[in-house]
């Protein structure tokens, strides 16, 4: 694809994770491991692209504060440009909190996107000129529909193409009036409900490869619908296929996904077919399920292909 880089719109998040030691009760102290890291949907995909060697460029909002700085800092240490970054005084840098229990499961999680607001139209048009030299779009859904009426007027004025992530079945419906102008969305079954109004998720490998199909049909170029430890289904207009997951010994599942669409979007910047830019994003999501951290802190372009090869 022509362009300069990857231009990522979206989240960057402080990710808080509380795992107690002994069976949760209401109203109870409890010990346990708490662990925070910088996240967030469009940042960790900016990440994983960044180290696979593509230049990219992120455009988010962060709080002018310790929090925000910090984020700031790790992202640009992995060789993120974020020099385009809003720092917004007096607002809260976005955060992610999630309890689980002693057995690893999330009992409930609380997301703060509030600082999202202000990465508004105003601030899309002020960087236009990044869109016109962009060789692809990606955002997540925590942009608000202004924002994103914006963006896309942008990437068709310089004809660029856009992939999305929904982020979370409550944020999914957000893109719904998009389908038709993606190149890629990649969302999980539970968020295929919304986007496609369907009456259950899909669940078995029929069902999702369907379901990617429907999205297609709606008007995605491609579409990828995963079923987390079962693998994924994809489409575009040559039809449908279906990849089992890769045999991994899970130690956090945070950030897989976003390993995956990362890698996969590498592959198709380098004109790759579509079944092997799959690949490459199970391969990214098994090395990342493996790692304790939410982007591979040693991910290469060796590594991911002899992650492929090895699947």
């Amino acid at each position: 694809m022509d362009g300069e880089y990857v231009l990522v719109v979206g989240s960057a998040v402080l990710d808080v994770k509380g795992k107690s030691e002994n069976p949760l009760k209401v109203g109870t102290r409890q010990f346990g491991h708490v662990h925070s890291s910088v996240s967030g949907v469009a940042r960790n995909i900016a990440e994983n692209l960044a180290r696979l060697e593509v230049e990219t460029i992120l455009l988010s909002a962060i709080a002018d504060d310790d929090m925000g700085e910090l984020l700031l800092a790790q992202s640009e240490r992995t060789g993120i440009d974020c020099s385009h970054v809003l720092r917004v005084t007096g607002a809260t840098t976005a955060t992610s909190l999630t309890i689980t229990n002693a057995e690893g499961e999330s009992i409930s999680m609380i997301d703060d996107y509030s600082i999202m607001d202000y990465l508004d139209s105003d601030y899309l048009l002020e960087h236009e000129s990044l869109f016109e030299n962009a060789s692809i779009i990606v955002i997540d859904a925590t942009l608000t529909e202004d924002t994103l009426d914006t963006l896309f007027e942008l990437a068709t004025r310089y004809d660029v193409k856009v992939c999305a992530d929904p982020t979370s079945p409550l944020l999914a419906g957000r893109l719904c009036n998009y389908i038709a102008s993606l190149y890629l969305i990649v969302p999980n079954a539970s968020e295929t409900v919304t986007l496609c109004n369907l009456e259950e998720p899909a669940s078995d490998r029929d069902s999702a490869i369907r379901t990617a199909q429907r999205l297609v049909s709606m008007g995605a170029e491609i579409a990828v619908v995963t079923l987390g430890d079962q693998g994924l289904a994809y489409a575009d207009n040559s039809g449908g296929g279906y990849i089992r997951a890769i045999h991994t010994e899970v130690v956090d599942t945070s950030g897989a996904g976003d390993a995956f669409s990362g890698a996969v979007i590498f592959g198709l910047l380098n004109d790759v077919p579509v079944d092997e830019a799959m690949r490459l994003g199970i391969s990214a999501a098994s090395l990342t399920l493996a790692s304790e951290e939410t982007v591979l802190p040693v991910l290469t372009q060796e590594l991911l292909y002899d992650g492929l090869l090895v699947g």
